[in-house]
């Protein structure tokens, strides 16, 4: 997400409302909060995890983790994991450390989640127990020993075929992942025009204050 190549693409914003997901797929409260943030999408990113639901196998459902993501948490987000890599890395330079902390944490001008065009997710069965997908959902590069990356070289036979079919359902409906977090799709933001070569996002970031609006 550090890319300055991301950061160019332009917003042509089309004005698709964030809806509440809870009631059209299983949502996980780990990271919920009073406001039912976490549960939000825009329209059409829900319309096609419904879809690509339909393209699972039998008996996996999506588990819904966080879709938006206000400004102000993305931004408190962001400074943290800089913060730790600063302790870290004492020596790097400004630059560098934006950079690295880019590879696993976008800044809010071109993350997803603040335009409820992301989400993080993964697979369970239909009595809501997570599928093996190699290492914790959010698990860092340095908690999971690299195994964060969707192609990640240690992973078990079972876990890479899981991550596979995941990728199947949700690039037929034409979202992407982000390759450092197998969890993390999204579509109509910077990030997702970048990578499809789109003229323009048609997702931005969604202010705080105007999601509170919109609920």
């Amino acid at each position: 997400m550090s890319d300055p190549r991301v950061a160019a693409v332009p917003v042509q914003e089309c004005g698709d409302p964030l809806v509440d997901c809870r009631g059209l797929l299983r949502v996980d409260d780990r990271r919920g909060d009073p406001h039912g943030d976490w549960a939000r999408l825009r329209r059409g990113v829900a319309e096609r995890l419904v879809r690509a639901q339909e393209l699972l196998p039998h008996g996996w459902r999506w588990l819904l983790v966080e879709g938006y993501r206000p400004v102000s948490l993305q931004r408190q987000i962001f400074d943290g994991y800089a913060d730790r890599l600063r302790a870290a890395h004492p020596e790097a330079d400004a630059a560098w450390l934006h950079e690295a902390t880019a590879r696993w944490c976008a800044p809010v001008e071109t993350g997803g989640h603040t335009a409820g065009a992301a989400v993080d997710l993964t697979v369970c069965d239909e009595d809501g127990d997570e599928t093996d997908m190699g290492c914790p959902e959010a698990a860092t590069p340095e908690e999971s020993d690299g195994l964060c990356w969707t192609h990640a070289p240690g992973l078990t036979a079972r876990a890479r075929e899981n991550r596979a079919r995941m990728g199947e359902a949700l690039g037929a409906v034409g979202m992407v992942n982000y390759p450092t977090e197998w969890w993390h799709w999204s579509y109509g933001d910077r990030y997702w025009a970048w990578t499809t070569s789109a003229p323009a996002a048609c997702y931005g970031p969604v202010p705080d204050e105007e999601a509170r609006a919109g609920r």
